[in-house]
Parts: structure tokens; sequence; C-alpha cells
């Protein structure tokens, strides 16, 4: 396998919310508070340290541009700019600790196989997945509320099994 790349929410969606405070999706407010849970944040892919930072609560799709149907669903960024994922072809290290479910999507937004992995299991999982015949990306979900967290697509050359 060719790899994957793990892609978080555009950047200028996450600072057009900032300026805004507005889904730019849907324009619902957006809300900011003080971190109560472990988010994680939706652009840099890091987990919040509660009590400590602020962080702005919106609705999102993340099927936008992927199918017609759309899905929202609550999202958490920081609410001062942070970095953008920078590693995506690695897995974000600070979300191996959480209860993570990948849900492998095909043609139609199918869900074609679903897997809680460990910790340790996320890049056999991954592969697994991403092989899987008709699996077109994946999405990171929290296992505990079921809230999107980022998606994964194959790596530059991967193809997708006909298996």
């Amino acid at each position: 396998m060719a790899g994957f790349h793990v892609l978080p929410i555009d950047p200028a969606l996450s600072e057009t919310v900032r300026n805004t405070l507005k889904s730019p999706q849907y324009g619902h407010p957006a809300h900011v508070e003080l971190a109560a849970g472990y988010g994680p944040c939706r652009a840099c892919l890091k987990q919040f340290r509660t009590g400590e930072e602020e962080r702005i609560l919106f609705t999102y799709n993340p099927f936008e541009g992927l199918n017609e149907y759309p899905s929202p669903g609550p999202v958490f960024i920081h609410a001062q700019t942070c970095p953008d994922y920078s590693q995506p072809e690695t897995f974000p290290e600070e979300l191996r600790s959480l209860p993570l479910t990948l849900e492998a999507y095909g043609d139609n937004r199918w869900i074609i196989a679903r897997e809680r992995p460990s910790a340790h299991e996320i890049e056999a999982s991954v592969e697994r997945l991403l092989n899987t015949s008709g699996v077109r990306y994946i999405h990171i979900r929290n296992t505990e509320a079921g809230c999107y967290i980022a998606r994964i697509e194959r790596g530059a050359g991967a193809e997708e099994s006909s298996c």
C-alpha cells in the first residue's frame, strides 16, 4: 500500500468560523466556550487542554463536495488560530488515545465497513479498510459522541482495490 493522507477540515473554513462566528456551510451561529472536554480540534487534530483553551463549536457537513446529501453535525476548533495538521501521511498521535471508529465509504456515501481499532491497530485498520473493494475514503469518528473528526484518503500512487 502506498499510504494514506489524514485530512483535517479546510484551513480557510476554520478561519472563516473564527472571523464570523458562524458556520460557513449553514450560517448558523457558532459558540465559543472554555474547553470542557478533550475535543479534538478539527483543524490541528490535537486534543484541547480542558479548562485552559477556548474552542468554537459549529455545524459542519463532512460530506460537502463528496455527496449531495448533507449530514451536518457539531465540531470544535481552537478559538485562536492553530497550526494546521502538518503530517497528513501519518496518523495524528493525539487521536490515538481517543475512542475511535473508522467508517469506510464507497459511492453514494454508502458505508462499506466500520472498525473500532485500538491505538496500536490504527494503521493496519486503515490499510485494511482502504484495500476493501469499493472504498473511496474513511471518516474518523469519536466512538463515544459519534461526531466527525477527520477524513482519510489514499496516498499518492495508491489505487482502489478491485477485489
